[in-house]
């Protein structure tokens, strides 16, 4: 597997950390890598939505101090590659996120869920 900057430190500060902690990104404060607008990291899986209404996720954002000028990180749920919600967050920001919910009473059957942190203009 080639390192990325989403990869490069799986199992230390990136991926899962514990029962409960995934990381997307680098959980230690003030590690920079060279990112360019659309480089994103995604945790998904396949899940029944038979029956399902909302698929909700509750997570912490935390933003670097230097984030270039005219950027944002943009973390939101996916549906089959599909974003469904989303928040987004400039430079310096930490936030708890506990309302990022999609609403997916349509769908019917095995659908590929994931969460996608993503850099974007902002």
């Amino acid at each position: 597997m080639e390192l990325t900057a989403f990869t490069s430190r799986l199992g230390d500060g990136q991926g899962r950390l514990g029962p409960g902690v995934f990381v997307l990104g680098d959980d230690e404060p003030g590690r920079f890598f060279e990112l360019e607008v659309g480089d994103r990291v995604e945790v998904s899986q396949s899940v029944d939505l038979t029956g399902v209404t909302l698929v909700r996720s509750a997570m912490r954002l935390r933003v670097p101090e230097r984030l270039p000028a005219g950027f944002a990180w943009e973390v939101s749920l996916v549906v089959d590659g599909v974003k469904y919600a989303g928040v987004r967050s400039r430079s310096g920001r930490e936030r708890t996120v506990t309302d990022l919910a999609a609403n997916v009473s349509k769908l019917a059957g095995v659908h590929v869920i994931g969460v996608r942190l993503e850099l974007v203009p902002g």
